[in-house]
């Protein structure tokens, strides 16, 4: 009776994660309708996707020097810590970030360091991607940094589906920025994958976000952010890595 509860509670908990409740057994929540794929888009996606073994940098977002500034001045205004880590969080998560009077500065002062966009930069570690190719399928397995966020996810190079182990899938669609991060970079065209969707029976469940962009610089960056949920066991994890085809 115990382990019964306790598995409705786990996929109580994973419908709250994943946001979306459905009243089938099977939910899959598709991406926002975003513009229609142009000719070729095919053949411009698998351009951009890594090579087998691709060499690659990991990347983060980092905070640009204002944004280093208002830790300092919190600091030294004696402001609550806890409100600027909620802060902070929000920042590297590319969410808006909202004035709150616990960090012991001005709201005028607090918008002012939001006029700094932040920065996507190397973390100083390399390495080689775990793609390999299986007929018309990019498969993607794991190395140490990617901490499994990519492991198992596959791409059919013949229609652009993207697989996820979950047991879900779905089309590509024209990559837009929506937020402070992703208007940052210096975006010359690219894609984006959204799947959203759970399976009470086989307490599978997925939120994975992958957008694969080309940078007018010459490089492509490759993101990926994923909560997963195998036979109710969850993770979650983001990796960011730039390469050059």
């Amino acid at each position: 009776m115990l382990r019964r509860g306790m598995h409705a509670l786990r996929f109580s908990l994973m419908l709250l994660v994943l946001g979306s409740v459905a009243l089938a057994p099977v939910g899959v929540q598709a991406a926002p309708v975003g513009m229609p794929l142009p000719s070729g888009w095919l053949t411009r996606l698998v351009g951009l996707l890594p090579q087998p073994g691709q060499s690659a940098q990991l990347m983060d977002w980092q905070a640009s020097r204002l944004i280093m500034t208002l830790t300092g001045r919190v600091a030294e205004l004696g402001g609550d810590r806890e409100a600027l880590r909620t802060i902070m969080n929000k920042f590297q998560r590319g969410e808006k970030l909202a004035y709150d009077p616990r960090l012991g500065i001005s709201r005028a002062e607090f918008d002012s360091y939001l006029l700094f966009e932040p920065a996507l930069a190397p973390t100083g570690k390399r390495i080689k991607l775990p793609a390999t190719r299986e007929g018309s399928r990019l498969r993607f397995g794991d190395v140490a940094g990617l901490d499994g966020v990519l492991r198992g996810l596959e791409i059919d190079l013949l229609t652009g589906e993207l697989r996820a182990p979950e047991g879900f899938s779905g089309k590509p669609q024209i990559f837009a920025a929506d937020n402070a991060q992703e208007r940052a970079l210096d975006v010359q065209s690219g894609f984006e994958w959204n799947l959203r969707g759970n399976n009470p029976y086989t307490q599978n469940g997925i939120n994975l976000i992958v957008q694969l962009v080309s940078l007018k610089g010459g490089q492509t960056v490759l993101s990926v952010s994923r909560f997963s949920m195998m036979n109710g066991r969850t993770s979650d994890g983001r990796v960011i890595v730039q390469y050059a085809r």
